[in-house]
């Protein structure tokens, strides 16, 4: 997989499939709750040496051809979050110890920038990367960070 690439849609196609306006696919696959199980499916097929995981319920989404864990996430126009999903939503609090345990299991994080759908921007980032920024202060107290100090601050920073 490269390290940075697009995926595309068409917005029509999608809309004429599923019966319904081209802004209800837009506004679907925008979010980022919704999008992802779309986005991990289709990496799976575009990259054949990849994996799905195989539940949902796993702390990752693919496995490379090394067996290698990621973790898929949107970058949506609210940002994005490197902290486990379960810690992420109303009610929800940071766990640090949690998080850190999170970065130790997988090998990085595959960020889909869908704010732009139906062109999406894709970013590999080892874990590395993650951790660096993180006690750099770069991402929030959360592990988080907007999508606009993502793409003008830490996206050109992302090291292989």
């Amino acid at each position: 997989m490269q390290n940075k690439f697009k995926l595309t849609w068409d917005e029509a196609e999608l809309a004429q499939a599923f019966r319904i306006s081209q802004e209800d696919v837009r506004e679907y696959l925008t979010d980022g709750r919704r999008v992802s199980f779309i986005i991990e499916r289709r990496l799976a097929n575009e990259h054949a040496t990849w994996k799905l995981a195989p539940s949902e319920g796993k702390g990752y989404d693919l496995l490379d051809p090394n067996n290698d864990k990621w973790e898929v996430r949107s970058i949506t126009n609210s940002g994005v979050y490197f902290t486990p999903s379960n810690q992420v939503g109303s009610g929800r609090s940071f766990n640090e110890p949690k998080f850190q345990e999170k970065l130790r299991e997988i090998k990085g994080f595959i960020l889909t920038d869908i704010a732009p759908f139906p062109e999406v921007n894709v970013y590999v980032v080892p874990v590395a990367n993650v951790v660096r920024w993180y006690r750099l202060g770069l991402l929030g107290s959360r592990a988080s960070i907007s999508r606009k100090k993502f793409l003008e601050s830490i996206a050109p920073d992302i090291r292989f």
